[in-house]
């Protein structure tokens, strides 16, 4: 008896190999199919009777109700590393695998986020500006000398705070540590050792905030930390700070920023990720030569891309021979799991 893969979202132009093809060179017999969902019924419609379900978890809404009208489905595979819209503790509540593809951008990120910082830090894109308008002679020049270079500043000595410790932030550590930074972390979910071993130093939320120069968020999204930056949280910061996401959006109460930029809490940010996503073109935040927008790239290079259209097949493979996939969110499942279906 062949599997059913549904594949429940579609994106005319990008390069999607043929997963049905790989998984049978695997040996599995399946019936491979792609649709394009963006609704729980349309979810349920294409893939109830599925085996497994590849997805966009960071989008597309894996809910409870969902969840529990996919009668066969043993693994639910998301592309990426968010699944801010997969019910996680429904998953394990049916025996249903969760996994992602965690570790296929960490140097994207990683290095993304050292390149917002310098950018804010140098004021690389304030100068790129001024030089495309023909203000190129910066010893006279007064947006130059008057505007920017007072706002430039050198990254040795400086603290970055990280928000979050798990495997991007913790490839970003040699990197920042290699331009002198002193490191920083809050993350509630570790052990003291974990960072210690990277001589970084475990602090409290607060502490974070108020001592650091640069603040970097790294967290998964929850319910109890949407907007974790407000306009609280942003008068407790230095008014020569930075703020840098490359998480996700809703970590960020985005009016209050606009307020802290422009009452002067802070001195700039730099967001690869927004809410809403796409930002609106009418945003003030937009407005503002003290922020930087990058369009949710971080993640982004074509090795990275390689490895993450890939992996679905690879770990649907794993699964039905009767391995754990490597990207295993809800690794608490696995009994359940083994009660309802057996290892495979």
């Amino acid at each position: 008896m062949s599997l059913k893969i549904v594949q429940v979202f579609d994106v005319p132009g990008a390069l999607s190999p043929d997963y049905g093809e790989m998984l049978r060179q695997e040996g599995l017999a399946v019936e491979f199919i792609i649709t394009n969902c963006t609704t729980e019924n349309e979810i349920i419609a294409a893939a109830h009777d599925a085996d497994a379900v590849i997805c966009l978890a960071t989008f597309q809404p894996l809910t409870k109700r969902v969840i529990q009208r996919l009668t066969k489905c043993r693994l639910i595979q998301s592309i990426g590393i968010g699944y801010d819209k997969l019910d996680v503790e429904a998953a394990t509540e049916h025996g249903v695998l969760a996994s992602n593809t965690p570790d296929c951008s960490l140097e994207e990120v990683s290095d993304h986020t050292m390149a917002l910082i310098l950018s804010c830090t140098r004021r690389i894109v304030q100068l790129n500006d001024v030089v495309k308008k023909g203000g190129w002679k910066a010893q006279t020049d007064p947006d130059i000398q008057r505007s920017i270079w007072p706002k430039m500043s050198r990254l040795q000595g400086q603290t970055l705070g990280l928000i979050g410790f798990g495997r991007i932030p913790r490839t970003l550590v040699p990197k920042a540590k290699g331009f002198g930074l002193r490191i920083v972390a809050y993350d509630p979910y570790i052990a003291a050792g974990v960072a210690e071993e990277m001589g970084v130093e475990l602090v409290t939320l607060e502490h974070l905030i108020t001592e650091s120069d640069i603040i970097s968020l790294h967290c998964a999204l929850t319910s109890e930390n949407k907007h974790m930056f407000g306009l609280t949280q942003f008068k407790m910061m230095k008014t020569t700070a930075y703020l840098i996401n490359t998480g996700r959006g809703p970590l960020v109460d985005h009016k209050a920023l606009y307020t802290a930029l422009t009452e002067g809490y802070l001195a700039g940010a730099a967001l690869d990720v927004t809410e809403p996503e796409p930002i609106d073109p009418n945003d003030h935040l937009l407005k503002l030569d003290n922020v930087i927008i990058t369009p949710h790239s971080a993640h982004f290079s074509i090795p990275a891309y390689m490895a993450q259209i890939l992996r679905p097949a690879e770990e649907i493979a794993r699964v039905f021979k009767g391995d754990w996939p490597v990207g295993l969110i809800n690794p608490q499942v696995k009994e359940k799991y083994n009660r309802r279906w057996g290892k495979s």
